[in-house]
């Protein structure tokens, strides 16, 4: 008998070793896989710091010139952290891809064999939805707000605007719209795991706009409505997107499944 509970313990030991390797090696691959998303980052911080200039111009002068602001600094050396700003930001958004790669590598283990196939479509789709959501934010929603913010009050009162608020004021909007711009292909991902369906988003609609007002109201820089409207109208149409696609997205489960 006592050889026996011997037996079990040791047993129950070995189980207990195995899943403790089982959480280190997981760790291990989360410490890798920010280790490479952090070196990616980096390698787009190099790149965009070759083409510093054209990137200022772009990204930060050229939305200002087109509806005459005037911007200034008011720092000391606001300047040269502004490049070094601007050279992270846009390192970042180069580097998009490859951390979602990361990401989908480091959850790839917990899913099916035949959901690991989907990995390197996904990553394509969500670092697309993000980069169109990086450039609706610049074509579109940036230039129409600084339209309306110049355009609006008295003509004696002269917009110079801090660069550093400037620049925050682009950076969220790039980078808000990017992720915003995700929701679709997370339906998609939700759909297919069958954490949501079509019919679920439909009867959630009513409250899926309340939230989305909330959540443009406290994205929106500005409080003014037109602002708040330019990013909530993308919003809704984004939710609208996501319920066709869970709906395809059932369909191809139902399929696979037969």
């Amino acid at each position: 008998m006592s050889e026996e509970k011997n037996k079990s313990q040791a047993k129950d030991g070995i189980e207990k070793n195995d899943d403790e390797m089982g959480f280190l090696e997981h760790l291990e691959d989360l410490r890798k896989r920010v280790i490479w998303a952090l070196i990616s980052v980096i390698i787009g911080c190099i790149i965009a710091g070759f083409f510093i200039n054209p990137l200022m111009e772009l990204i930060l002068l050229n939305p200002a010139k087109a509806v005459h602001l005037d911007l200034q600094n008011l720092r000391p050396f606001g300047q040269p952290f502004l490049y070094f700003k601007v050279i992270f930001v846009v390192g970042l958004i180069i580097s998009i891809p490859f951390i979602l790669l990361q990401l989908w590598l480091f959850v790839a283990p917990g899913l099916y064999s035949n959901e690991r196939k989907w990995i390197g479509s996904i990553t394509i789709f969500t670092s697309f939805c993000f980069l169109v959501g990086v450039a609706f934010a610049y074509f579109v929603m940036i230039p129409a707000m600084l339209t309306f913010a110049a355009s609006f009050g008295s003509e004696t009162i002269k917009n110079i605007i801090d660069i550093n608020e400037y620049f925050s004021f682009i950076t969220i909007m790039l980078l808000a719209s990017g992720l915003l711009f995700e929701m679709p292909m997370v339906a998609y991902i939700l759909a297919r795991v069958g954490i949501i369906t079509p019919r679920f988003l439909s009867k959630y609609r009513r409250h899926a706009i309340v939230i989305n007002l909330i959540l443009a109201a406290i994205l929106t820089p500005t409080t003014d409505p037109v602002s708040l409207m330019i990013f909530a109208i993308p919003l809704f149409a984004l939710y609208e997107l996501s319920i066709i696609i869970t709906r395809f997205a059932k369909k191809k489960k139902a399929d696979d499944a037969g």
